[in-house]
């Protein structure tokens, strides 16, 4: 029996915000979906080609310690256009964290921004070839 790898594929993003309403609707208005699940204190939608999930958490939640003003790593979503992407992001309220930057040397294989959210969460979003490689070997094997 073949050993499964030790971290099997991204599960959740959990995003804090201290108006649990307001970040699910404007993640709604951002994502054109609603939420698939919602429980008192938490939403969650299911996103992209394989159906990742973003979990909003009300902020009381957050683990003691938490960090109060965003930090911490950053969870890149793969997106078609970035530049158009980023302009949207901060058409709707989301303030630039870390502007476009190729980490290729110039080829544009992979390249990342990032916004703070309204609620002070960071959202990375990222064109990678490899993304793209991945989503046409499944896509040709189906």
């Amino acid at each position: 029996m073949e050993k499964s790898p030790i971290l099997r594929g991204l599960a959740t993003v959990s995003f804090y915000a201290t108006d649990l309403d307001a970040a699910k609707k404007w993640y709604s208005e951002l994502l054109g979906v609603e939420p698939y699940f919602n429980v008192p204190g938490y939403t969650e939608f299911r996103i992209g080609d394989y159906q990742h999930e973003l979990g909003i958490i009300d902020s009381t939640y957050a683990p003691k310690g938490s960090a109060n003003n965003p930090a911490g790593a950053i969870a890149y979503w793969h997106v078609d256009d970035l530049k158009e992407t980023l302009d949207k992001l901060i058409a709707v309220g989301a303030t630039l964290y870390q502007p476009i930057t190729d980490h290729s040397g110039g080829k544009g294989a992979f390249v990342t921004a990032s916004v703070i959210d309204p609620f002070g969460n960071i959202l990375g979003i990222m064109t990678n070839v490899h993304y793209l490689e991945i989503l046409n070997q499944i896509n040709t094997k189906g």
